[in-house]
């Protein structure tokens, strides 16, 4: 009888063992998910403010005119955010790029076009295993090597914003995502800096609209949507 309790017990000791261990490690011992990207105010999930991730752009002196072609510069970042549980514990698994190309045009008081690529192979977090599932299974990298955006409908900004205002406008685009095209619409909220425009949103993604196979893997168990958050610091062209 003595022995049968033991078999019986020795699972549930041993689920209760991997469970304390996974909260120990996700609580304790391994770091918060990055702060979301933003412009520098409040942020959203309780992170305090004075954590937030701004783009590293350098400001330039504003230019003489603001019409033209505003590239993106060093600083920028783009990523994933999803929920995930482990073993009944909840965490966020937060990757990122600071390889991001793209350029806006601007005409008077519109922003005329926007095209943004993200390099998707350079998308880190901090667990090794979770990149190579992302590189590989998730996102298919080697064919589908980035997520790119491009704005199909000018924004009208009316005024436009003085030195340090913010000011958040809807965009449409077309969000490509592992080969998978499809019309979005989200709000940005964008602030200018002497020469520097910084380009601050999320885009909710449902993973089976663009084909993109479910993220769970072993004992981690994703929700089936999450984010693409961005920073992108623009600079004029002189060219």
């Amino acid at each position: 009888m003595r022995r049968l309790t033991w078999i019986i017990a020795l699972p549930v000791v041993a689920l209760l063992l991997v469970t304390a261990g996974t909260w120990t490690y996700i609580h304790v011992l391994s770091s918060d998910a990055p702060a979301r990207l933003t412009l520098g105010g409040a942020v959203a999930d309780n992170v305090p403010a004075t954590t937030a991730t701004t783009a590293a752009g350098a400001s330039t002196a504003a230019p003489a005119s603001f019409d033209g072609t505003w590239v993106a510069t060093t600083g920028s970042q783009a990523g994933y955010r999803v929920k995930e549980v482990l073993f009944g514990q909840s965490t966020e698994a937060v990757g990122r790029t600071g390889n991001v190309d793209g350029a806006l045009t601007l005409s008077g008081t519109a922003v005329q076009t926007v095209d943004i690529s993200i390099d998707l192979a350079s998308v880190t977090s901090d667990k090794s295993q979770r990149d190579n599932q992302f590189r590989n299974r998730i996102m298919r990298v080697t064919q589908y090597p980035t997520a790119t955006f491009k704005l199909t409908q000018p924004i009208a900004l009316g005024p436009l914003p003085a030195d340090g205002a913010t000011v958040s406008v809807p965009a449409t685009g077309e969000l490509t995502l592992h080969g998978t095209e499809k019309t979005i619409t989200t709000t940005i909220s964008a602030k200018r800096s002497g020469g520097t425009i910084e380009v601050n949103g999320t885009i909710p993604v449902v993973f089976a609209d663009y084909g993109i196979p479910d993220p769970s893997f072993g004992p981690a168990q994703t929700e089936d949507h999450g984010e693409v958050e961005f920073l992108i610091a623009f600079t004029k062209s002189n060219t």
